[in-house]
């Protein structure tokens, strides 16, 4: 199998044609390697390839044999490296898989290696200190988010169709949004963090994947979701698998609509008329919109506080555990200036401050269960702004504390935190473009708790009506 045809299938695709016999899984595999060595400079989306551990069955699964990366953060491989972008875990090595690690085995998806993520998982943009920075494909001066982004930039320059991702305060779709792709943020409990966590952040953190299709995630989400025992959260099993969702119509729906986002910061232009042909485009399919005010149920400065003591704390507590487990210090030898001040923050939330943001939590999880007790959906710009040229988040960083770089990414990504905060499914979906630049602009939709049957059947809908997976980057894996 050439790159050139490689890059034309999605994995549902790619894994229909081995199960036919008309390739094999290996020939798969090798132009999948081809494609990763063609665009992992140019894009620095790839930390590291090994050889394949799995040879599942073809056909065994909707997924089978297609190959796959992990993000070098929030899932263990045993006897693989798992450094989380940073200096302080270089070189450490997972012992065990993880629950998800292991159903993406028998998913039969063919794991090849890492993607970038920023230190720690704590940022949205992918520029860590271990490995540099990820690359936009369609700009490669810009960046690809965070902080997923190297598992978007792998995706969009075609290396893989599908890619893992995470996500507890836009790290999935931010990168979806930057690269031109489909992601969606499952809700809260729908994959388990076990047996390592619990929760992430306190049930802000969630696992997916990013892809170039909407059948894509739909089945890697069907093959990956379900409690493990433990879990101390729980979201009821679909009445139908997500991969016939995608083609069910979704009837006409009730979407309220949110150009400007909570904070204050304003939506740069070509992302609202981007949105506006959002609108123009549901209504051409039957769906019922409105511009809306929704509130959180707290002021933003006390949301963008509580996340801060909740996320900062978190981060202690790991930095902590890892640092004493490795035996190496915290200091800037092992951690970069925001990462730093973020632990040193948190180590100071106390304990009654700590439960007051769970409190918060709470609050804007019920203020906006109660929307979508009027509105089926929410629709807003996944970001405020086009990608961001690279070094623009971390511009000034070192003079801010662990409060000051929490405000300045809930400040480049006011939309997307609030749905993590209510664990409640919401996808970025790539339905436009700046017309002066060619850079993606990504359309985030958002359903209540357990809804992602809704997301599901949309995003196929809108994926037929505006078919986006014709478009290529300029670092693109099938140009040669």
């Amino acid at each position: 199998m050439r790159v050139s045809e490689y890059v034309r299938h999605d994995a549902v695709g790619l894994a229909e044609l081995m199960a036919a016999g008309e390739v094999s899984p290996a020939e798969v595999e090798r132009a999948a390697r081809e494609a990763i060595r063609r665009v992992a400079p140019a894009t620095g989306a790839v930390v590291e390839t090994w050889p394949a551990d799995d040879r599942p069955e073809p056909g065994s699964t909707p997924l089978a044999g297609v190959p796959f990366l992990i993000k070098d953060f929030g899932i263990s491989m045993a006897g693989r490296r798992m450094e989380m972008g940073s200096r302080l875990a270089a070189g450490h090595v997972a012992r065990t898989d993880s629950f998800l690690m292991r159903r993406l085995r028998r998913a039969g998806l063919v794991t090849l290696g890492r993607t970038a993520s920023p230190e720690l998982a704590y940022s949205i943009t992918t520029e860590p200190a271990l490995y540099g920075p990820v690359r936009n494909p369609w700009d490669p001066g810009r960046g690809a988010g965070g902080s997923s982004g190297g598992a978007g930039a792998a995706v969009a320059s075609g290396a893989v169709p599908l890619a893992h991702a995470t996500d507890a305060a836009g790290s999935l779709r931010i990168p979806a949004a930057h690269n031109g792709l489909f992601g969606l943020k499952p809700t809260r409990g729908r994959v388990s963090l076990g047996p390592a966590l619990d929760e992430g952040f306190n049930g802000l953190a969630v696992q997916g994947g990013v892809s170039r299709t909407v059948r894509d995630s739909a089945a890697l989400l069907d093959l990956v979701r379900g409690p493990e025992p433990g879990d101390p959260y729980f979201a009821e099993q679909p009445a139908l698998p997500y991969a016939q969702e995608v083609t069910r119509p979704p009837g006409s729906l009730r979407i309220g609509v949110l150009p400007q986002a909570w904070g204050g910061r304003r939506t740069a232009a070509p992302v609202t008329d981007a949105l506006d042909r959002t609108v123009r485009l549901l209504e051409s399919l039957g769906h019922r919109t409105e511009e809306v005010t929704v509130g959180l149920g707290v002021g933003w400065e006390e949301f963008v506080l509580a996340n801060a003591r909740l996320s900062t704390a978190n981060l202690a507590a790991s930095v902590d555990d890892l640092a004493a487990s490795l035996g190496r210090p915290v200091d800037s030898s092992t951690l970069e200036p925001s990462t730093l001040a973020a632990h040193r923050y948190g180590q100071e939330v106390s304990g009654p401050q700590f439960v007051a943001a769970l409190a918060v939590r709470n609050r804007v999880a019920r203020t906006l269960a109660r929307f979508f007790g009027t509105h089926d959906l929410l629709l807003t710009p996944t970001l405020p702004e086009l990608p961001p040229l690279l070094g623009a988040y971390g511009e000034g960083a070192e003079a801010l504390d662990g409060l000051g770089w929490i405000e300045r990414l809930n400040d480049r990504s006011p939309f997307t935190m609030a749905f993590n905060v209510a664990g409640t499914p919401a996808m970025s979906v790539p339905l436009a473009a700046d017309a002066g630049t060619g850079l993606p602009i990504g359309m985030q939709f958002a359903a209540g708790y357990g809804r992602e049957d809704l997301l599901f059947r949309l995003a196929g809908q809108l994926e037929r009506a505006q078919p986006w997976a014709g478009r290529t980057p300029d670092v693109w894996a099938g140009a040669r």
